[in-house]
């Protein structure tokens, strides 16, 4: 028993030690993506109006320009890890958005055909925007080092 105990804990060392590289890939990979799929669209707003007004959008002529600048935005910070959790929030609600007006049908097969909701395109978006808001940036991130800043300086540390 002490040694299962014994590895547990090696097991757990191990795993925490990971967590900050693992959010700096996540961050590096899906920061990358949604900033390329933003400017393709800063690049293409007349289509993505149009898109977004076959959809039923509200103001389609505003929230396209919003939509990509917050990608492009969102992407880039995301990579910087700054402003992370705020910026993952903002880029989590416009994937439920895309999920509820674009893959309406696959969003409400979550708990019917869970594999149908996986593959909608949102998806592969939507996780790793979850896993940053909740976990964080890691400490490989400007957040972090701000952070570490402000605590020398005696303000309390971010969250």
């Amino acid at each position: 028993m002490a040694l299962l105990i014994k590895l547990y804990t090696l097991l757990i060392a191990v795993a925490s030690a990971l967590q900050s590289p693992f959010l700096l890939a996540v961050r590096l990979y899906w920061g990358w993506q949604i900033m390329q799929n933003g400017w393709g669209k800063l690049h293409g707003l007349a289509k993505v109006t149009e898109y977004f007004t076959s959809l039923g959008i509200p103001l389609p002529g505003l929230n396209a320009p919003f939509i990509a600048g917050l990608e492009f935005l969102g992407g880039l910070l995301l990579m910087l890890g700054l402003g992370s959790r705020l910026f993952a929030l903002l880029l989590t609600g416009d994937m439920v958005v895309a999920y509820i007006a674009g893959d309406r049908d696959k969003l409400l097969a979550f708990f019917s055909d869970p594999d149908k909701f996986a593959t909608a395109a949102p998806f592969a978006f939507l996780m790793p925007f979850l896993v940053v808001l909740i976990f964080g940036p890691g400490r490989f991130s400007l957040d972090a080092l701000l952070s570490r800043d402000a605590r020398f300086r005696g303000a309390p540390p971010a969250r």
